[in-house]
């Protein structure tokens, strides 16, 4: 026995396959461990707040059940010295069954990116997390190669109804900051598809159940190319749904009618869906058929189902889609500030006509197929319809401030290859600039920056950083006074270098990635000579955001890393 000295005894101890620090522990779970399950005496001893860490190698698949954290105390599991890899014949890689509070992370090892990497699974799903599991999180995964979804997050119900709706509620599902690519079916499912009830047999009897509902959702930051069906679908997810700052390329590349989109807002879904950039997919860019009440807006979608049947325009498909599939009456969708170009059909098709007082207003439409529909040989002339097509004209919708156009020549973009999103900033003397009127409470743009920078908002996702009440754009005075972050990531200080000392009142604000200013600071003037700004903001919680600085007519931007 290895005799520990006292003073070390005081701050930690080891037992068999546990690291305890304080009230928490850490358990190392080994590459022959396949099954984790909390049941087993081995983890009985697991609680809130512990983590479990799976340790770097090769496995043939993983499957945790039974694990229970606590509100704030989710029990962690995430890999640890090195690549946690998965390549399997199996029908799932990875499945999480009946656990509540926990985070699932491949965030273990600060020199890998995605520490947790699903390299194949030849006959099934990449990550499952279901059979009851609530409040869960999953972060830094890498999926690719899988015959069915990359990652399934739900509870389908089933005869010992105690997952219906009513009884079981699946809260705060939060995905982010993951790889998905080669879906053999959707990169994302999220939710129960059947909102409105299906019928399944029990004891040989036909029975209808309702799916249980999903309150508090946030899927954001990933990245997902070349899935066989939509890249994200989100369903019964009824409050607090948030679809935000994904990257989304070549979606619906199975060509499965009905199940062909970039994002697919489902049946009994009330959720906001912004920042996301959706180039080159088969399906439509976004597809709403959700409970109405919802914003959609900052979304730049490039050649939305371009590839499709490309010789056949009567197979549509469209920029943006919104449907009556589930809308509540009287309810309201705000469509704004999304850049749309060379959509295969319509650039928005609103075919709702329960929804009121809907607003589509400071979009931009660029080159939509349908302006000149081609069927049997003859031209029918659809013209400006194409760009915003109203089906029934009992739909209560106000057009506005929208800009649309046969080719983006004129809409004054920082760049005419329109592949990245970079590309549609919009440059002085773009007509774009300061013509948007209404936002509906949009205050930032695709970049997280506040809207408006000038007098108005900008159209489209983008504003541009150049006020017409200055001579030069926002980008060149940034550059002539060296506004720079002089650490990132930051602790405690956030230092800013200027290059003189500045006798207006310096400001800074600071945004979450959604755009909510979380803090401001004043200095009403800084010392003789000082060349630095410095702010305190150790009360912020660790993560990503977007600063702001203005002092006199100068101003600046930019992100930092708080830890």
């Amino acid at each position: 026995m290895v005799r520990i000295p006292a003073i070390v005894l005081c701050l930690f101890m080891w037992l068999p396959n546990k690291f305890v620090l304080g009230q928490k522990s850490s358990y190392r779970i080994d590459v022959d461990k396949l099954l984790v399950d909390a049941s087993d005496p081995v983890y009985q001893t697991v609680k809130a707040g512990d983590t479990l860490l799976f340790v770097a190698g090769s496995r043939d698949h993983l499957l945790i059940k039974n694990f229970q954290g606590a509100p704030g105390k989710p029990i962690v599991m995430m890999n640890t010295d090195g690549e946690v890899i998965i390549d399997t014949d199996n029908y799932y890689g990875i499945s999480i069954q009946n656990c509540r509070y926990i985070k699932f992370s491949g965030n273990g090892d600060p020199h890998q990116t995605y520490g947790i990497q699903v390299k194949r699974v030849a006959n099934g799903a990449g990550i499952g997390i279901g059979n009851m599991s609530s409040d869960f999180e999953i972060d830094h995964i890498s999926i690719e190669n899988t015959s069915i979804g990359a990652i399934y997050a739900k509870t389908d119900p089933d005869c010992t109804l105690t997952s219906v709706r009513g009884v079981f509620t699946q809260y705060n599902t939060n995905i982010h900051d993951n790889y998905i690519s080669n879906s053999g079916n959707e990169g994302l499912y999220v939710g129960c598809s059947y909102y409105g009830g299906q019928t399944i047999q029990c004891n040989g009897q036909n029975v209808v159940v309702m799916p249980g509902l999903l309150e508090g959702v946030k899927i954001y930051n990933n990245t997902i190319k070349n899935s066989g069906w939509d890249a994200i679908q989100v369903s019964s997810a009824t409050k607090n749904c948030q679809i935000y700052n994904n990257t989304i390329e070549f979606d619906s590349q199975q060509e499965t009618a009905n199940q062909m989109s970039g994002i697919l807002i489902g049946g009994g879904t009330k959720c906001d869906c912004f920042n996301n950039f959706i180039s080159s997919g088969k399906g439509d860019g976004i597809e709403f058929h959700g409970l109405g009440g919802s914003r959609i807006f900052n979304n730049i979608i490039v050649d939305a189902g371009l590839n499709f049947t490309p010789g056949d325009p009567t197979q549509m498909k469209h920029g943006i889609f919104v449907s009556d599939v589930s809308i509540e009456n009287d309810s309201t969708l705000y469509i704004q500030h999304n850049d749309i170009i060379n959509p295969k059909s319509d650039g928005i098709r609103f075919s709702s006509i329960k929804s009121k007082n809907n607003l589509i207003a400071s979009n931009v439409i660029i080159n939509p197929g349908n302006y000149d529909y081609y069927q049997n040989g003859n031209t029918r002339f659809k013209g400006v319809d194409s760009y915003i097509m109203i089906q029934n004209t009992g739909t209560n919708v106000v057009n506005q401030n929208n800009y649309l156009a046969r080719n983006a020549n004129s809409a004054g973009f920082s760049s005419l290859n329109m592949e990245l999103p970079e590309d549609f900033i919009p440059v002085y003397p773009s007509p774009l600039i300061n013509q948007a009127e209404i936002d509906r409470n949009i205050n930032f743009d695709f970049a997280g920056k506040p809207r408006p920078f000038g007098i108005k908002s900008d159209i489209g996702a983008f504003e541009a950083e150049y006020d017409l009440t200055l001579a030069a754009p926002i980008e060149q005075k940034i550059e002539q006074n060296q506004f720079r972050l002089l650490r990132n990531p930051v602790t405690d200080l956030l230092i800013i270098s200027i290059p003189r000392s500045s006798n207006s009142p310096v400001f800074v604000n600071i945004y979450n990635l959604v755009g909510e200013m979380i803090f401001q600071s004043k200095q009403v003037q800084l010392p003789s000579l000082n060349t630095t700004v410095q702010v305190n903001i150790s009360a912020i919680p660790t993560g990503t955001y977007i600063y702001t600085i203005r002092t006199g007519e100068d101003a600046g931007s930019g992100k930092f890393i708080k830890r």
